[in-house]
């Protein structure tokens, strides 16, 4: 028998089918120090559902996709195809692989244990023969596994378990659909991933966290104390991230009647502060960002592309389908620090797309925008979205409204992954056309404004891919930085509401008294009913 080859070098396959500036998967190339043995299945959803069967063999993954998953049932052969070797990181990897990289789609670890090979004692040897006998104990899978090479392409084997005390009869891995990781489900990893993996930091690094509320702390007293004590600049350094920040006393938002005005330092805070509440709808999903370098009282633009002067640090998703002349690299925001570095490029509005990285070409929220006309009224917008309230009831649908932080309403409806956008649209405008009938003087299907006649527009359009509206807690350019909240349904009755009720300066009182009435919609695999 030959030498055996190092875990780099077994790893030239798995690496030469990635672009690792766009995957988070993990390059490789280390081996942890952790001990040998252990074996995971991740339950992959790419072009078509499969299981990976990864046991771990000379310092990498040795890997087999099963398409219809292993079994207990010993009278059940599976067919498994083995595949490249994957680094010994991947093992505990849970979330997406970006549309359009090899692999693409979303990861759970369905499975996880130790293994010990049977009839050898040098597996590597066994598999390159073609054969290999070995017994697992993991949490769904148990005993002894057969893997046969079969044919002379050295790709396809069969997968079965040998009739043991662990053998179950009829037993289906589809019917064991958690995560042993998480407890979650495909779906709901998809919609709101806890962890991606960025490719250009070490593996020890490589796991950020994202998703839920409270994954990202606020920042501590120093941190803020150290962002006070900067002059017109200088380094800040919060969550461990550096930042060069500059001209934070620059007037972005002047003052009102009753609102103070607010500066880049200001706004670099706030970023900062309302980051547990704002980056669960910004993580794991590309993001324009509308910059007022000059205030917000002075005509802005929107930058999708990420320029040069990107800290290494920031996470960005490429855009394999491009064209020459588009955005090809976005920002991902996804930590307190991306946030902080937003608001010191004056990116006073953050627009995340209703995609994630899973499938760009997949949403997870179908959106609503009451967009009022010059004559609409606020109490006009209201009972347009209590109307819209009425008609998800009806349906049995859950979707929640925000006010905008200028003079609309918008609702936000979860949805399950699979949808496309022409779905979301199409489902959208029958509901809003429903909406619009019942209160025709109200609402105006006119694309162009100054054709409206001053009428409110029930707005489906925004869902398509890269079109977007505002993230629940960005502000807006206006004086006073307002913001815009999440409300309940029952606050549309509150007499004292305003869509711009709430500034930088007061939403972290009402999160702390009242919380998110939307964060619990995060990730519902949620069916449109047929209309």
């Amino acid at each position: 028998m030959g030498t055996k080859a190092r875990p780099h070098e077994k790893l030239a396959a798995y690496r030469a089918k990635r672009d690792f500036a766009v995957t988070s998967e993990p390059a490789g190339g280390t081996d942890g120090g952790e001990p040998a043995g252990r074996f995971v299945v991740q339950r992959h959803r790419a072009r078509r559902l499969h299981y990976d069967f990864r046991l771990e063999v000379d310092g990498v993954l040795a890997s087999w996709a099963v398409p219809k998953g292993p079994t207990l049932d010993p009278k059940v052969k599976r067919l498994a195809v083995h595949v490249e070797d994957h680094p010994i990181e991947y093992r505990d990897f849970e979330g997406v692989i970006p549309g359009g990289e090899y692999g693409g789609g979303d990861v759970i670890v369905w499975d996880r244990g130790t293994w010990t090979a049977h009839k050898t004692d040098d597996p590597a040897e066994a598999i390159e023969r073609g054969e290999l006998h070995f017994a697992v104990r993991g949490e769904k899978l148990a005993g002894h596994f057969m893997l046969i090479r079969r044919g002379h392409d050295g790709e396809s084997w069969l997968l079965f378990h040998k009739d043991d005390e662990d053998a179950v009869a009829g037993w289906d891995p589809e019917e064991h659909p958690l995560s042993v990781k998480s407890g979650r489900t495909n779906d709901e990893v998809a919609a709101a991933p806890e962890a991606l993996w960025r490719a250009d930091l070490p593996a020890a690094e490589a796991e950020v966290a994202v998703g839920a509320a409270g994954h990202w702390p606020p920042p501590a007293e120093d941190e803020l104390a150290a962002l006070d004590a900067l002059g017109k600049g200088g380094r800040w350094s919060l969550g461990g991230r550096e930042l060069r920040l500059t001209n934070l006393d620059k007037v972005l938002f002047p003052k009102t009647k009753d609102r103070p005005e607010v500066t880049k330092r200001d706004l670099i805070r706030y970023h900062a502060t309302v980051a547990p509440h704002m980056l669960p709808y910004l993580a794991g999903r590309p993001v324009n960002l509308h910059r007022f370098p000059n205030g917000v009282e002075r005509k802005g633009f929107w930058q999708k592309e990420v320029g040069g002067t990107a800290p290494d640090w920031l996470t960005t998703w490429h855009n394999p389908e491009a064209k020459p002349d588009r955005s090809e690299t976005y920002a991902v925001l996804d930590s307190p620090a991306a946030l902080a570095w937003a608001a010191n490029h004056a990116a006073v509005e953050l627009h995340p797309w209703t995609s994630g990285l899973r499938d760009v070409h997949q949403p997870d929220w179908a959106l609503i925008d009451v967009d009022p006309g010059e004559d609409t009224t606020f109490a006009e917008v209201v009972l347009l979205a209590r109307l819209y309230g009425e008609a998800l009831g009806h349906l049995g649908v859950e979707g929640m409204p925000k006010v905008t932080g200028q003079r609309g309403v918008q609702i936000w409806v979860p949805v399950r992954a699979g949808y496309t956008y022409e779905e979301t649209r199409e489902w959208v405008r029958k509901v809003s056309k429903a909406v619009g009938r019942t209160v025709p003087e109200l609402v105006s299907w006119e694309w162009y404004r100054d054709r409206r006649g001053g009428l409110a527009r029930l707005d489906y359009t925004q869902n398509v891919r890269n079109k977007t509206l505002v993230a629940p807690f960005s502000a807006r350019p206006a004086p006073g930085a307002p913001v815009s909240v999440p409300i309940t349904w029952e606050e549309l009755a509150d007499p004292e509401l305003r869509p711009d009720r709430w500034t930088v300066h007061t939403v972290l009182d009402r999160l702390a008294e009242t919380g998110d009435p939307l964060h619990p919609l995060i990730g519902r695999a949620q069916e449109l009913p047929t209309l």
